[in-house]
């Protein structure tokens, strides 16, 4: 199973929608979210692929009141999960997180597959020693709303094999979208 890994859309409709085009073009069986989503409207984008989105809030949270209505909707593929999640996605225990110390904190459990952050805005991945012997893969996709100048990127992640790709959005998506 393959799964998008993205943070930080800061409302950028046009390089998610993008991201998540591109991602179901390789495959991939569902979204993971890492917080700062905003405005709970920019996950509509998303509804015409079809895929589970696995969502949680950042330090920009926006109405969580509507994120929430949103995600219990009768024919929704959203799945808002709060200020963090503990997802089961193929047979793996992954953690959705916004904040990376708190990431790192998780991974150091070693009672996760994957541990998955944002709010950097830098893409990240390491393999962090945990406290039964073993290592925990730590993602951050960085920023897919390309904030600032950071590039809008986000991450493919292949759960059987447990390898991670970084995946960048051409920026200029937005500005011929008239963003």
């Amino acid at each position: 199973m393959k799964v998008c890994i993205l943070s930080d859309s800061h409302d950028h409709i046009p390089l998610l929608d993008a991201a998540v085009a591109a991602a179901k073009d390789e495959g991939v069986d569902a979204v993971l979210h890492c917080g700062d989503v905003v405005a709970p409207s920019t996950l509509h984008c998303l509804d015409k692929y079809g895929l589970p989105v696995h969502v949680i809030h950042g330090n920009n949270t926006g109405d969580l009141y509507s994120l929430a209505r949103l995600a219990n909707r009768e024919d929704s593929n959203i799945h808002y999960h709060g200020m963090d999640a503990g997802v089961q996605l193929a047979g793996r225990s992954i953690f959705l997180v916004h904040y990376p110390h708190y990431a790192r904190a998780m991974a150091a459990t070693g009672d996760w597959d994957l541990v998955c952050c944002g709010h950097s805005h830098k893409y990240k991945y390491e393999e962090l020693d945990n406290i039964k012997g073993g290592k925990t893969p730590l993602i951050n996709p960085g920023t897919i709303g390309g904030v600032g100048r950071a590039p809008a990127t986000f991450a493919i992640a292949d759960l059987e094999t447990m390898r991670f790709e970084q995946r960048e959005v051409d920026k200029a998506i937005e500005r011929e979208a008239g963003y």
